[in-house]
């Protein structure tokens, strides 16, 4: 993994041929993360395998530096999900209708499910009250962290993440409805 940041970082540096040595690293990964994306939708937009390759597109556009792995996974679910935002701001406009995708507390096993711009528009939101709690979303949510990876990742305790995680769920769903 530590041979993944260092292409990454030696990338941000402007090695460009450190790019093309990183796909075969991290395919696998983005892959299932855009497969997790893509199965909260009733209509999938695309395969995962375009999904990653918009944000493979994106990522080499306004790359790191990464402080790790996690965080490159991180940023590139975050562009991932500015994709499927993109896509479902396309088809309301086109259709007046948007792609919903379930929150739950554990697993993207049951709904309730939620408009993805509603979802998005909150987590801007979100992060405006508290920017801890809107990345704990999309580390647990959005990339499938655990509570441990995610309270690694985030330089907190474990119980920090649990009650964060909790409050946040909380607030989503009053701000987004029944």
């Amino acid at each position: 993994m530590e041979q993944l940041t260092d292409r990454l970082n030696r990338f941000a540096a402007g090695q460009r041929v450190a790019w093309n040595d990183t796909a075969a690293l991290v395919e696998g990964e983005l892959k299932r993360i855009a497969a997790a994306h893509l199965a909260r939708h009733r209509d999938r937009p695309l395969q995962p395998t375009e999904l990653v390759h918009e944000a493979w597109l994106r990522l080499s556009r306004g790359a790191g530096p990464w402080q790790s792995r996690v965080h490159f996974y991180a940023t590139a679910a975050r562009l991932m999900r500015n994709v499927l935002v993109d896509i479902a701001r396309l088809s309301q406009a086109a259709k007046r209708s948007a792609v919903e995708i379930p929150l739950d507390a554990d697993s993207v096993a049951t709904p309730p499910t939620f408009d993805l711009l509603d979802l998005d528009a909150a987590l801007d939101r979100l992060s405006q009250l508290s920017p801890r709690q809107a990345q704990i979303i999309e580390l647990r949510y959005f990339v499938g962290l655990t509570v441990e990876e995610t309270a690694a990742t985030l330089g907190v305790s474990e119980k920090t993440v649990k009650r964060d995680w909790t409050v946040a769920r909380a607030w989503l769903a009053a701000e987004l409805g029944p």
